[in-house]
């Protein structure tokens, strides 16, 4: 992916005003498996598709926990995903520790924007090869906030990122208005939809995605497989039932065209 003499450095600009190497890193996430994120007033949900090198391996954990309100899901490098999620996990201790109070989610989502943001300005250092969706609670409601490669960071009532992430950005866009006054399940539900919409053909299990949540009244925690798996059940046999309906509906409506003697673009 070798463009021009203006990508060998992250400190280098190109004559069109960009950083190449910067742009790199995006690029990682989006050859990432899918993670997607969603909030209403309570609560924010977390899910992403676990993605295994081979049949004989296990799969990498894709949502860590940072603290009791704080959780984050990631796309892209791993390795980066694991240790940024470290340094959020020990600047929440820190805050408890001189505040005795939970750390708010908008500070600290400033904080590891100035961290990824350093990385982009020494020439000695790699930009962060990994895209965080950060979802937490604290006074003020749920908050779900995506940090960018490039230092930025954006808040977000729904958001995906990763491979294929357009297909549940769609569905996203068509249900973000509902979102707001949504339940706890009818967010995991949402959360699992798009999950499926970024499979492109593959069945959902509970062995290939991950789901966390945390609430207003809510410790941050993961869901089992077995929930999971019910969960999908239920999204599986509404789907079943309602195609089934339809059939039947076209069916009904082809035999009373066939009795009224009506070609079908006439009813």
């Amino acid at each position: 992916m070798f463009r021009n003499q203006y990508d060998t450095d992250v400190t280098t600009w190109s004559p069109a005003g960009r950083l190449f190497q910067v742009e790199y890193a995006m690029e990682a996430v989006k050859q990432g498996s899918a993670a997607i994120g969603l909030r209403s007033k309570s609560h924010v949900v977390l899910a992403c598709v676990n993605k295994a090198n081979s049949e004989l391996s296990s799969h990498q954990k894709k949502i860590f926990k940072v603290d009791d309100h704080i959780g984050v899901a990631i796309a892209g490098l791993t390795a980066d995903g694991r240790v940024l999620s470290r340094y959020m996990r020990t600047e929440c201790i820190n805050y408890s520790f001189n505040y005795e109070s939970p750390l708010p989610v908008g500070r600290l989502v400033v904080q590891l924007a100035d961290k990824a943001q350093v990385c982009t300005q020494r020439s000695w250092k790699r930009p962060y090869g990994v895209g965080l969706l950060v979802g937490g609670t604290d006074e003020s409601g749920a908050h779900l906030y995506y940090n960018c490669p490039s230092g930025n960071y954006f808040e977000y009532q729904a958001f995906a990122i990763g491979s294929r992430s357009q297909a549940a950005k769609t569905y996203l866009e068509r249900r973000f208005e509902n979102f707001m006054d949504s339940s706890r399940d009818d967010l995991i539900k949402d959360a699992l939809i798009a999950v499926r919409e970024t499979l492109q053909g593959e069945t959902l299990k509970s062995s290939i995605c991950t789901v966390a949540v945390v609430g207003v009244d809510e410790a941050f925690h993961i869901l089992d497989q077995e929930t999971v798996q019910q969960l999908i059940n239920g999204f599986e046999i509404v789907r079943e039932t309602e195609a089934g309906a339809a059939e039947e509906g076209g069916a009904a409506e082809e035999g009373a065209a066939a009795d009224q003697d009506a070609a079908p673009m006439d009813i």
